[in-house]
């Protein structure tokens, strides 16, 4: 093999990269990750802004969660979010207070909230339950379905109001799982 071959054979592998082949990979890049991002959202959760004072002290106007359905199943304590198109065209945060077979009442005047006759202990809301809304109770929430309530108790429009009552289940968008935004109250909403 004389000189002129080994070169040959020494700029054959570069002359094989084609112009514009690196374009082509980050087109390719940006598409497969375009794809997953929409998979992951349409199929395990999305983002979600909160709206309103209902949920204070927990959550606040603007935070950002990402919420999921994914093989989810509402239970007493999960702060979800849900669409009641009698009430509001907008999703709506609540947190799950009674779920299907169950007995809500609320004493307004010691502004308790009761499930199955036990009073729940409730750190996290913002005051006591005073406002009745149109609110009669005992209520025993049917099958299928889920009693839901703000934090912030006496500003919260929820299951004790009739336009919005008890929530059926296929009415749940998801469970909040995690704040995101603002980032110095990133975390865990529990």
């Amino acid at each position: 093999m004389n000189e002129q071959d080994a070169n040959m054979q020494e700029k054959a592998p570069q002359e094989e990269k084609l112009p514009g082949n690196g374009l082509y990979e980050w087109v390719q890049c940006i598409v497969t990750a375009l794809v997953a991002c929409i998979l992951i959202f349409v199929f395990l959760g999305r983002t979600i802004e909160v709206q309103g004072p209902s949920m204070q002290q927990t959550l606040t106007e603007g935070d950002r969660l990402i919420v999921s359905n994914f093989l989810y199943t509402p239970k007493y304590g999960d702060i979800v979010v849900l669409r009641k198109q009698s009430f509001k065209e907008d999703p709506i945060i609540k947190r799950v207070i009674a779920t299907e077979g169950q007995t809500v009442d609320i004493d307004f005047e010691a502004g308790l909230v009761y499930v199955d006759g036990v009073a729940l202990h409730e750190d996290y809301t913002a005051s006591l339950t005073y406002d009745p809304e149109d609110f009669v109770g005992p209520v025993e929430v049917p099958e299928g379905h889920i009693f839901v309530m703000g934090d912030n108790r006496n500003h919260s429009t929820d299951s004790r109001d009739s336009r919005i009552g008890v929530i059926d289940k296929r009415y749940v968008i998801g469970k909040a799982l995690l704040r995101i935004t603002p980032l110095e109250k990133f975390g865990s909403l529990y």
